[in-house]
């Protein structure tokens, strides 16, 4: 018979509701002694404060509010033995801690031994490092605890195994990138065999802002294999149960939900991004503009998975320069999913603009200033939507075009998210075919059609930039593996291309500073992940 069955609770915090997430560990608790017969529940990262808090770390209540939600946990009469996360202030310094609730006390507690401090993380800002293992006995067994960075490392397991410990409980708020589930199924396999232990992975779902937590907690077994697997992108109570036979805990097999393959799983992680930044936010809906492009296209789909087709609504903005296929495909798309759909013209707006600039622009040619007016003029109307509406505009530039300016500011830059924001434009190709295969929302014809802003007659894309095809590749050795215009010209690619392209990239640091933020699918976003001067002398070259 199993002696100890683990509920590993993959959980969606809010950050900073210290109150609310202190009632949702409760009620979890409480679920899992009802469904599953609980002995321990384990909770992700931080889960008081949810992940990741910055700077709300600093204020001076935080101390108060993370002891008051510990005492309220203490006294709420769980069964079960409780392992979360929290920040803990410790002789006036601040620790990443895992503590152990039990009977109405904290048992045990330990600190965060590695804590990362590059990519999106930051936690050298605010934590000290711990320095000493923890062990608990859970109904006669020792487990040891880690947190997330930690199991990175060599150090902690093998100061678990020389402890005795015969289990790892490991804490996390991973967040997800493209490949990111596979990389700890791998890491877990090494990490296990070497400390020849059980391992349960327990990981934060949910978004914040850019981060996407995809959850995929996991148990493996001492030889690495994966015995248990949570679902991706939803919250679960994963029970597990061990059996110890001889001091050897065997975990007995369960559910092991299978990894979404590529293209399903980064659209899933949109779809889930743009739900929590919509719903945690208190946005009643949203509003973009429709142009009969794919980047929209995909935007409105992603929108419409994510809130329902009663909280989106989707405007096209027409000007002299938009083709009838345009106008027609984006009203045969607001069609097919169901959405709010109004045709505003620009042309008005333009010609007022151009009125009232009249004696400023004499004598000058007409260049991209008119064009970017046109765009303004889009973004204009659609935060005006959203001042009258209390709904959130959704931008729709993708990777590509945030990489080399291909945007206006205030124009279509204009917006409080940016779905495609690190999404480069042959994947949004990708995602929108995968989309058509649940159900076809999208035009062929927007699929297969060249790309154009339409803010000039017969314009497109790839007059202004390479192939896209091109353009990415570049683009994804510059931007998220720091290679040189050397090493990528040496990838065989024409050196006048490259050095533009990355010449664009440097420019319009100063247009990205500015942009909405949007979500991190790469493993290099633009953000907090990615932080160049805009004011600059460094040279492309070497």
């Amino acid at each position: 018979m199993p002696t100890l069955k683990i509920v590993m609770a993959q959980v969606n915090p809010l950050v900073g509701d210290i109150q609310g997430n202190t009632e949702l560990v409760i009620d979890t608790v409480r679920q899992a002694e009802s469904e599953h017969s609980a002995d321990v529940v384990i909770f992700p990262e931080l889960t008081l404060t949810g992940y990741p808090p910055e700077d709300l770390l600093l204020r001076e209540s935080l101390e108060l509010r993370i002891n008051r939600a510990l005492d309220a946990i203490c006294g709420a009469n769980l069964q079960a033995a409780v392992v979360l996360g929290y920040p803990r202030t410790m002789a006036g310094r601040l620790f990443n801690v895992a503590g152990v609730i039990d009977g109405g006390d904290i048992t045990a507690e330990y600190a965060k031994q590695h804590l990362p401090n590059y990519k999106v993380f930051d936690e050298k800002r605010y934590f000290v490092s711990g320095d000493s293992p923890c062990l608990v006995r859970l109904k006669g067994i020792k487990a040891a605890i880690t947190i997330c960075e930690d199991i990175w490392q060599h150090e902690p397991m093998h100061q678990a195994r020389q402890a005795g410990a015969q289990i790892m409980l490991n804490l996390n708020a991973s967040p997800f990138h493209i490949g990111k589930i596979s990389e700890r199924r791998e890491l877990l396999h090494d990490r296990a065999r070497e400390g020849q232990m059980p391992i349960f992975y327990v990981n934060q779902v949910g978004a914040q802002d850019e981060l996407i937590f995809d959850g995929a907690s996991m148990v493996v077994d001492a030889e690495g294999e994966v015995r248990v697997q949570a679902p991706s992108y939803k919250e679960q109570l994963l029970p597990v149960s061990l059996d110890v036979v001889a001091g050897k805990c065997t975990v007995l097999d369960g559910k092991i939900t299978p990894e979404p393959e590529r293209l399903a799983s980064v659209y899933q992680a949109l779809v889930l991004c743009v739900r929590d930044y919509v719903n945690k936010n208190g946005f009643k809906g949203v509003v973009l503009g429709l142009s009969g492009g794919i980047d929209s296209a995909l935007t409105l789909a992603i929108a419409v998975d994510a809130l329902g087709k009663d909280r989106v609504e989707a405007v096209m903005m027409p000007f002299r320069y938009t083709s009838d296929l345009s106008k027609n495909d984006a009203a045969d798309e607001a069609m097919r999913l169901g959405v709010r759909y109004q045709s505003i013209s620009i042309e008005p707006m333009f010609e007022a603009f151009m009125g009232a600039l009249e004696d400023e622009f004499a004598g000058t040619l007409r260049d991209t200033t008119e064009e970017n007016l046109q765009a303004r003029c889009r973004g204009v109307v659609l935060m005006a939507i959203s001042n009258k509406k209390g709904y959130l505009v959704l931008t729709t530039g993708n990777k590509s075009e945030m990489a080399v300016g291909y945007s206006t500011l205030y124009g279509d830059m204009a917006g409080g998210f940016d779905v495609l924001k690190d999404v480069p434009k042959v994947l949004v190709f990708e995602l929108s075919r995968y989309r058509n295969t649940i159900e076809e929302v999208i035009p062929v014809s927007v699929i297969e059609r060249p790309p154009s802003a339409e803010l000039a007659p017969d314009q497109k894309d790839e007059d202004s930039l390479p192939p896209y095809e091109d353009l990415d590749r570049i683009l994804e050795l510059y931007v998220e593996r720091d290679c040189s215009a050397t090493a990528i010209i040496e990838e065989g690619f024409d050196p006048d291309v490259v050095h533009r392209v990355l010449r664009l990239v440097d420019v319009n640091e100063y247009k990205r500073r500015q942009a909405p933020v949007g979500p991190r699918i790469t493993e290099r976003g633009f953000g907090r992940d990615r932080r160049y001067p805009i004011t600059n002398g460094w040279k492309i070259g070497d």
